[in-house]
This record gives structure tokens, C-alpha cells and sequence, in this order.
């Protein structure tokens, strides 16, 4: 079996939203079965108390710290396709007019140059292309501007540089959040008092021991679950990562951009 039917099989077999589920579930089945070995062996010494479960509320409250941290970004993020391909077509409108009013093939190149630039922002999201050429590409712009100068008013060229500015603002933007974590060491502490509390919940004594059972698992899979959760939320533009957890931010307004920007491309040279 190819690997392209392979990963056909994984997308259709589940949703993406439980994805960190079925992460977590081998971790959980193992605290479980770790608890049961306890049980039997009689390794059960320690006793359920306040200290414990203010320990336990401790740590939900951290986690649900993170989140609020991490949550701040996502929001931000979900405006982000949509502003870049908005940046692209108002700079394809005003190379349009400049095309119209003048018919002039510095135009037109122009108008290409943004549907390759589409290009390989999209190649850029999935880590195909570097940050410094695409920075670069959006630099050569001011090739064109510099020739619009003869054929057009100045305020055209100040819109141009404005949306030109917006991009390159934007993908400053992106770029520092895929490759900036959100409090690591907050990460590392939640990660350390999960791991402790999980294995305080393996050698604690709750009769009777079906509730014992019940609880380690809930908790544990609760516990764990969120440390996923977080630390794939934490970059919303992780297209890159075929084992991404979540669904990723959608970089439709941009792809849908492309086609209209082909379209200017191909009316340029009717």
C-alpha cells in the first residue's frame, strides 16, 4: 500500500478533532493498567486528601492559564489569510488601473509578480520556502513602484506601499508565532505536576476500587489531553506537521485569492 492511500485511510478513518483523543488514550490505557498491577500487588500506600486535590486544582488552573495565553494568538490568527489576501488584491487593483489607464507592460508584470508571490506565500505556510526569498520577493516590488512613478499618481504609489508595508508586517507576524512557544517554562511545570500527580493517582488507595479505576482515568486522560491541546494550539500555523493534532487555520482566503489574481494575470495580456 502507498503512502498517499495510507494517509487517504487516515484522513477518512477519523475526525481531526479527535486526534489528540486517540494521542492521548494509549497513555491513559497504560496509567490504567499500571493502577490495576498496584492494586494487585498491594503497592496502594498512599490515602486520598485535601493536599492532593488542591494539588489537582492547581494544576487545572495553570493549564487553564496556558489556554488563555495561547487562545489570544489563535483569535489573531484567524484574521490573518484573510488580511494578506485583501493586501494582495487591493495591490493587483491598482496595478490593474495602471494596466487600463496606460496599457503598460510594467503592469503586467507586475500583476504576475503577485500570483507568484501568491505562490509561494502558500509554498511559504507549509515551510516549502524560506522566510528571507519571500521577504526578498515582496522587496522587488519596489521595482514596479519605482517605474509606476512616471505613470500614475503619487497617492497610487503610497497605497501600493501601504499594502506592501501590511504584508510584510503580517509575515513578521506569522513567522513569530510558529517559531515563538508560549511559556515554556509554564509548559515544563504542567507537565511536571501532570506526571506527578499521574503516578500519586496509580499508588493512592480509593475504595471501592472500580471508583479508583474511574477517577485515575478520567483525570489522567483530562490532565493529558490539555497538554496536547495547548501545545498544538500554540502554533495555529503548523501546516507543515503532517501529525498536527487540530485543525489548523484555514488558508482558503488566500488560495481563493490566487484565482482571482490568475485572472487579473491572464486579462492583462487579452
Amino acid at each position: 500500500m502507498n503512502t498517499r492511500v495510507q494517509k487517504l485511510i487516515k484522513i477518512k478513518s477519523h475526525h481531526p478533532r479527535w486526534n489528540i483523543a486517540i494521542k492521548t488514550t494509549p497513555f491513559v490505557a497504560t496509567i490504567v493498567l499500571l493502577k490495576f498491577l498496584t492494586h494487585y500487588l498491594g503497592y496502594e500506600f498512599l490515602s486520598i486528601n485535601s493536599f492532593f486535590t488542591a494539588i489537582i486544582s492547581a494544576n487545572i488552573f495553570l493549564i487553564g492559564f496556558l489556554i488563555s495565553g495561547v487562545l489570544v494568538d489563535y483569535k489573531e490568527s484567524e484574521k490573518i489569510p484573510g488580511d494578506l489576501a485583501a493586501c494582495l488584491e487591493s495591490m493587483a487593483d491598482e496595478g490593474f488601473i495602471i494596466y487600463k489607464n496606460k496599457n503598460s507592460t510594467v503592469a503586467q508584470d507586475f500583476l504576475c509578480q503577485l500570483l507568484e508571490f501568491n505562490q509561494s506565500l502558500v509554498q511559504w505556510f507549509y515551510k516549502k520556502e524560506r522566510t528571507e526569498n519571500l521577504m526578498k520577493r515582496l522587496f522587488n516590488f519596489n521595482v514596479f513602484f519605482s517605474e509606476f512613478e512616471n505613470l500614475t499618481q503619487a497617492n497610487f504609489i503610497v497605497r501600493l506601499k501601504q499594502e506592501q508595508n501590511s504584508l510584510r508586517r503580517t509575515i513578521n507576524r506569522i513567522h513569530t508565532i510558529r517559531e515563538t512557544s508560549f511559556l515554556g517554562a509554564g509548559y515544563a511545570i504542567a507537565e511536571i505536576i501532570t506526571f506527578i500527580l499521574t503516578f500519586g493517582l496509580i499508588i493512592i488507595k480509593i475504595d471501592p476500587f472500580y471508583e479508583s479505576v474511574f477517577f485515575v482515568s478520567f483525570v489522567s486522560f483530562i490532565l493529558i489531553y490539555m497538554i496536547y491541546f495547548i501545545k498544538d494550539l500554540d502554533n495555529p500555523f503548523n501546516y507543515y506537521n503532517e501529525d498536527s493534532l487540530v485543525e489548523q487555520i484555514s488558508l482558503k482566503p488566500v488560495l481563493d485569492s490566487r484565482k482571482r489574481l490568475e485572472l487579473y494575470c491572464k486579462t492583462s495580456f487579452l
